[in-house]
């Protein structure tokens, strides 16, 4: 039927139908493809006309590219390129009966494919499921067990990578992987040096393998990046070019002068830059400089993070940093935020006859000027004021490192010299954090407490059961701990305040240790930053419960409904008691003293861990003074500060009458300033505190809201630079709202009463990648110390005020190097563009030529940025108003030194070209080349000696303490030698001619003269914008 078919259209081929033979060629190979054979194509073509035959051999061809297709067994490929060739099929259907189903064929792989993969899934759950009934099987490294070891590095990192519950069941738990590890939980590991380095060897040391330092190579490489040294050095090379064809030999030595400017300008900038590099790489190592409390042969010491190893038993405090990863072995209430581990030109009309040629002469000219335009590009754009600014702070970050403050964030030594108010904390900044009970209120009497006093002399008239009850209550409710060190001495350890609660038990004769085994803690909450107060629950030999709590007086006081007298007997607290307990608190809060409350509740048999700890119906056990003295220096920083114009604020969760104290004390609280505690500072509404804050002083009890919103009031209202101190729980939001944070760097308030709730250990199995921030403060969930410490721009190391007050001097004189360096550079980029172009235009020629102006330019930028961002800060700065936040960075006093010493110097260097020839008696051939190395000379030392006179911009005394800063008497001393080099003895590269005598003192005594001309324009008065 199909031949038939085909022997009707063949005979029906007429003179122009040429789409029926395209038709027949389409059926032809659907024919072909059915029947699976050729012979019969070739057939067909007789019954066609004999016109017809030229095209069989075409439809031959195209046959021949579907030849891969046998009757049998075809790939789907073919297939479909067959299918998609015979497009235009009569009853595709039935034509298609018998050939093979290729959306078929895809669903049928699809579902095999499908299948295969559940199989697969199967399998694996088997397999899981037959490994969970046998059971792990684990073989220890014959490396691992020949040095003393059960278990090896990547066994340990399953368990904790995974969070394996399982596998750590299996190995016995925390106690099973220590026994492995040949650790204690107790007594740690052995630390005698053949164990120290066998467990090296195996388990490896703390330490990132840190990424190679760029070396001197890569930043020439970079400075050589720059796109207009890029450009000169193309005109450079032109120009040799044009020189090497045999035109004027002598003025190659223009284009070697420009390469030889350009690679001094690279190496000068690379040095400069590979130096800061190293700074930074050393202020780093300073910043990762941690130390954590191991227990090691029994006793606890504290070593580098880099020197933990397998199987230590890390002590972490609140706020710590997780050393790394490991077991947890002991504590209450942990809470750890591990956010750092997982958390993304016109046209010229030609005349006949009129020909456009450029000889060599012309356009070695040509590119000559363009070098020059380009150089003058180059003198034109600042791009020494990054460099001035960098290094202007990397100086102040390693001059600051010495005095005691870490700067992480480099633009933060200029914000603070631009500080208008500083909200400062109390404990730590303002006072020594040196703390001890020196009054303590017990049974309602009051007594001195002195350290040299024994204890039978303070216990006298107090009854045994109210001392039993006092050292119950401080030694189970702290965060401190009593250990024995190395020489059998015994070491407390806490924060000041648990310190100074455990340094009065043990004067009350309490045993430690003796008193945590009495009693069993089931449930601590930590201290809290809202709550104000810490408590524990003990339980009894008896299997009775009992509540202790201690902290903010006044709160304490408001949960009691009952005290102990002076039988040692539960009394009810009436109104006269309750009057005489609170004048006892403000009474040492006017003596600068610290109050606690220490307070107990028994609560029975029926407590579970689960269920909060209740606050109500306590028994007050007692009042303790606190003495935290003053730092020597602070009262004398704070007058400073004011002097300075700017505000110090006390923010503190103190008694307000212990900040009061403390403030007047340093001077912070004035006759006509305003104290208020946190709670009524919150409930003011947002006008009455447009009207309170700029009189506030000192903010006692407050929460870490209310220092946020006193900063964000500061800064969005009234626009002031926020400077804030902080180093735990009540700062971090501030520190982040602030402009600029200052961390304290050892204690701080990280080391208030119950702020370290209980020693927790770890064993450190396994260093690994990252660590994370311990919290163990559940319902005020922000990290404590370190990660206000990563919120800070500052870390005060030794966490005195006065610190503070140097980090805004070093950042006022940030600030005004910043400014010298701009005067100085305006002042040359204003002549140095007038002179070139205004003689460019008027004469046709400029003075100062491409290797000139390159050399300017290094004076300008590298050097002049060297010379005036290392200027040291004096105390003249701390007598200025600061700028603020809207001050003008190029105030009205640098306009005007910048215009006054440009017309000087635009004066001189245009004189000297009008009339420098008959001056200096020049004739001859080289007059003009002489004049232009005069002219170049004179225009270099306007420079050297403006910039002696841009150290001080309003100051007549430009050099006292020059002879101090030995990089600005380098400099200086490198850029006149260099100017005589390049004067006397590179003129074939620098364009210059040898001076004599007479010429160089007039250039000398030309530059000079700018020094008096800049001191009469200092004397001129202009406003301070």
């Amino acid at each position: 039927m199909a031949i038939g078919w085909l022997q009707c259209g063949c005979e029906r081929l007429g003179e122009h139908d040429s789409w029926w033979l395209m038709l027949l060629w389409r059926k032809m190979g659907e024919f072909r493809r059915e029947t699976g054979g050729r012979e019969q194509c070739r057939d067909l073509a007789i019954f066609a006309p004999n016109r017809v035959n030229s095209e069989v051999g075409v439809m031959g061809s195209y046959l021949e590219e579907f030849s891969e297709v046998k009757a049998k067994n075809s790939s789907e490929e073919a297939l479909q390129r067959w299918r998609k060739a015979c497009w235009l099929v009569k009853n595709r259907k039935r034509r298609f009966r018998f050939t093979a189903n290729l959306s078929k064929r895809f669903e049928v792989r699809e579902i095999q494919k499908s299948n295969q993969e559940k199989l697969r899934v199967a399998v694996l759950v088997s397999q899981a499921a037959i490994s969970f009934i046998q059971g792990i099987s684990y073989t220890v490294p014959e490396a691992v067990k020949g040095a003393g070891f059960e278990i090896c590095a990547d066994e340990l990192g399953t368990i904790v990578e995974g969070h394996n519950v399982r596998k750590l069941k299996v190995h016995g738990g925390v106690e099973g992987v220590a026994e492995k590890l040949s650790t204690s939980l107790t007594n740690g590991i052995n630390i005698s040096d053949e164990s120290l380095n066998r467990r090296r060897e195996i388990f490896g040391i703390n330490k990132f393998t840190e990424s190679p330092a760029k070396g001197f190579w890569l930043f020439v490489w970079e400075a050589l990046q720059d796109t207009t040294l890029m450009i000169l050095a193309v005109c450079a090379r032109l120009t040799n070019c044009w020189h090497c064809n045999g035109r004027m030999a002598k003025g190659a030595h223009d284009g070697l002068g420009i390469v030889a400017s350009i690679l001094l300008v690279v190496f000068v900038t690379a040095t400069s830059d590979y130096k800061q590099s190293l700074q930074f790489k050393d202020l780093d190592k300073e910043k990762k400089k941690i130390t954590v409390q191991v227990t090691r042969n029994g006793y606890r010491q504290k070593i580098s993070i880099f020197d933990l190893l397998s199987g230590d038993i890390v002590h972490l405090a609140i706020g710590d940093q997780v050393p790394a990863d490991g077991l947890f072995v002991s504590g209450y209430s942990l809470l750890i935020n591990e956010s750092s581990l997982t958390g993304e030109s016109e046209r010229k009309k030609m005349n006949q006859g009129l020909h456009w040629s450029w000889s060599a002469d012309d356009a070695l000219e040509m590119l000559e000027y363009f070098a020059i335009a380009v150089t003058i590009v180059v003198v034109a754009v600042p791009e020494g004021l990054p460099l001035a600014v960098t290094l202007s702070l990397a100086f102040a970050m390693k001059k600051m490192m010495n005095d005691k403050a870490l700067v992480r964030h480099l633009a933060a030594c200029e914000t603070m010299g631009s500080a208008t108010t500083i909200c400062s904390d109390k404990t730590g900044t303002l006072t020594t954090n040196h703390m001890t009970v020196v009054k303590a209120c017990i049974c309602g009497e009051i007594k001195e407490v002195s350290s040299s006093m024994k204890s039978s002399a303070f216990c006298f008239d107090i009854p045994e059961s109210v001392v039993k009850m006092i050292q119950k209550s401080i030694f189970n409710n702290t965060g401190g701990d009593i250990v024995i060190g190395k020489d059998e001495k015994i070491e407390i350890l806490g924060t000041p305040t648990e310190t100074a609660l455990l340094e009065f038990g043990l004067l009350l004769g309490g045993d430690f240790q003796a008193e945590r085994q009495e009693t069993k803690i089931v449930k601590v909450e930590p201290f809290n930053s809202t709550k104000k107060r810490m408590g524990v629950v003990l339980e009894l030999p008896g299997g009775n419960y009992q509540a202790h709590c201690k902290g903010a007086s006044e709160i304490i006081l408001a949960a009691c409904d009952s005290t102990l007298n002076s039988a040692g007997e539960v009394v009810p607290l009436d109104e006269k008691l309750i009057n005489h307990m609170t004048d006892t608190i403000e009474k040492f809060a006017n003596e600068a003293l610290r109050t606690l409350c220490l307070a107990y509740k028994d609560i029975g048999g029926d407590f579970s861990a689960e269920n909060p700890i209740p606050f109500e119906g306590y028994t007050l056990i007692g009042i303790v003074g606190i003495k935290d003295p003053v730092r020597p220096g602070v009262k004398e920083s704070v007058a400073i500060c004011r002097s300075a114009g700017i505000v110090v604020r006390m923010v503190t969760g103190d008694n307000i009458n212990t900040a009061k104290a403390i403030a007047r004390e340093c001077g912070i609280l004035t006759d006509d300033g305003i104290a208020i505690e946190g709670p009524e500072f919150r409930m003011k509404t947002d006008e009455e505190l447009q009207e309170l804050i700029p009189k506030l002083q000192v903010m006692a009890r407050s929460s870490p809201m209310d220092k946020h919103t006193l900063v964000r009031h500061l800064r969005s209202t009234f626009e002031e630079v926020v400077a804030v101190t902080g180093d735990g729980t009540n700062d971090a939001p501030a520190l982040h709202e602030a402009d600029i944070g200052l961390a304290m760097g050892i204690s701080g308030t990280e080391n208030n009463p119950g702020k370290c709730v209980a020693s927790y250990r770890i064993i450190n199995i396994l260093m690994l990648k990252d660590s994370a921030i311990f919290n163990c403060d559940p319902t005020y969930n922000v990290p404590l110390n370190k990660v206000a410490k990563e919120s800070a721009d500052v870390i005060i190391l030794d966490d005195n005020f006065s610190t503070i007050v140097t980090v805004a001097k070093w950042g006022r004189s940030v600030y005004v190097n910043i400014q010298k360096f701009v005067q100085f550079q305006l002042t040359v980029n204003v002549v140095a563009l007038i002179v070139n172009f205004s003689s460019a235009c008027l004469t046709g020629s400029a003075p100062l030529t491409a290797v000139q102006l390159l050399w300017v330019n290094m004076i300008m930028d590298t050097l002049g940025a060297l010379a005036l961002a290392t200027e040291p800060p004096t105390d003249d700065l701390m007598r200025r108003t600061p700028v603020g936040r809207k001050g003008n960075f190029i105030s009205n006093v640098m306009w005007r030194n910048i215009m006054g010493q440009s017309v000087y110097q635009f004066t001189i260097i245009w004189y000297l070209q009008t009339s420098g020839r008959a001056a200096f008696h020049l004739d001859g051939e080289d007059s003009g080349l002489i004049l232009n190395t005069i002219i170049f000379n004179s225009f270099v030392f306007c420079q050297v000696f403006n910039e002696i006179s841009s150290r001080e911009m309003e100051k007549i005394n430009v050099f006292k303490g020059i002879l101090k800063n030995y990089v600005f008497v380098v400099v200086l001393s490198c850029t006149v030698f260099f100017q005589v080099i390049i004067i006397e003895f590179l003129g074939t590269f620098a364009n210059t001619h040898p001076l004599t005598w007479q010429q160089w003192s007039a250039s000398v005594l030309l530059g000079f003269l700018g020094m008096p001309i800049a001191a009469a324009i200092k004397m001129i008065p202009v406003g301070s914008r």
